[in-house]
């Protein structure tokens, strides 16, 4: 039943409130592959915190601190986030899978999979790339798996950090 009088909670309760959730078994990195919108990039910080990722890779062209974009959109996540700067997407995916992680790009191909139908292994390093040109094919061919999201309406793609987080979120909570 719906309560009226409900409110926000704001400072420690919120902080106490949050942290009734357990934390998510898996280990999540982000790279983010000539993601040149500097929106794209603060908000995938955003959600890089928010999922607890143990590393953000930006490459190629990608929008990096102390961009102010970047900066004003993170809200300070930036200087939270462990993150680097790696030229190439596929040299950072080649020293992730020395370290065990599995390397998953989120994109649109003929082998892609949906990402609600992998079984998803503890280590993944989730991929993205540009905004208008994806994931190269470098970077495709250096990955394990590829998946997609379904979309339902007339367009294409969602915005790229959107689908980073439906993305995310999802792998940390599948079981």
């Amino acid at each position: 039943m719906f309560s009226w009088d409900m409110k926000q909670l704001r400072g420690k309760p919120l902080k106490d409130f949050l942290k009734q959730s357990e934390l998510p078994k898996k280990e999540l990195v982000f790279i983010l592959q000539d993601v040149q919108d500097p929106i794209n990039v603060g908000s995938a910080f955003r959600i890089a915190d928010a999922c607890r990722v143990k590393e953000l890779i930006l490459t190629g062209i990608s929008a990096q601190p102390p961009h102010p974009l970047v900066r004003k959109v993170s809200r300070g996540k930036h200087r939270r986030v462990k993150w680097r700067y790696v030229a190439q997407a596929a040299d950072a995916i080649v020293s992730l899978k020395a370290k065990g992680y599995t390397s998953c790009a989120l994109e649109v191909t003929a082998q892609s999979v949906r990402y609600d139908a992998v079984d998803y292994p503890d280590k993944i390093c989730l991929i993205v790339g540009h905004e208008d040109h994806g994931v190269t094919k470098r970077t495709l061919a250096a990955c394990d798996m590829v998946v997609f999201l379904p979309m339902y309406g007339a367009g294409a793609s969602l915005n790229v950090h959107v689908s980073l987080g439906i993305a995310a979120y999802h792998i940390l909570h599948a079981s």
